[in-house]
């Protein structure tokens, strides 16, 4: 296969199907620093930018990635209610009753190591009234901010 940028399915899928091959080869092995290897890592790096433009995955809603990380710590509710300001607001939060706070959100990151994208940008509750988005978007550094953090990031 002729390594390119992927610019198709049909290219990507393609080249998902050569990474396959390559990976489980019985023969002989892939070698990191062989031909094969790097025509294995360039094809991954290739795949990774493809499905990062197109197949993009959003943070998740910032309670699922607290339960989620209270289940991968094995901790309960109360082992976590000083994050919170106690047992009982910690269980309205991950009930939904209650909204994250600032200083939870600082908290959580710290102790627990959510990511911070995780515990605001997946938080799909909070909007802008339409007639202000609308006011903002009329607004060019505005609108090209907003259009930026929408392109999938490169590193």
């Amino acid at each position: 296969m002729k390594t390119k940028i992927l610019k198709s399915e049909p290219e990507y899928e393609e080249a998902c199907q050569r990474i396959y091959r390559l990976i489980n080869k019985t023969d002989n092995p892939v070698e990191p620093d062989s031909p094969e290897g790097e025509e294995l890592e360039l094809l991954s790096l290739l795949v990774e930018k493809y499905e990062k433009e197109h197949y993009p995955i959003d943070p998740p809603d910032p309670v699922d990635a607290i339960k989620f990380r209270m289940e991968h710590m094995n901790l309960k509710q109360t082992d976590i209610a000083p994050l919170f300001g106690g047992k009982t607001r910690v269980s309205e939060v991950l009930n939904g009753r209650r909204p994250l706070t600032l200083k939870m959100i600082i908290l959580i990151n710290r102790y627990l190591g959510v990511p911070l994208e995780s515990l605001i940008g997946g938080n799909k509750d909070v909007k802008l009234d339409p007639e202000k988005r609308e006011k903002l978007l009329n607004i060019l550094p505005t609108r090209e901010n907003l259009t930026e953090k929408r392109k999938p990031a490169t590193i």
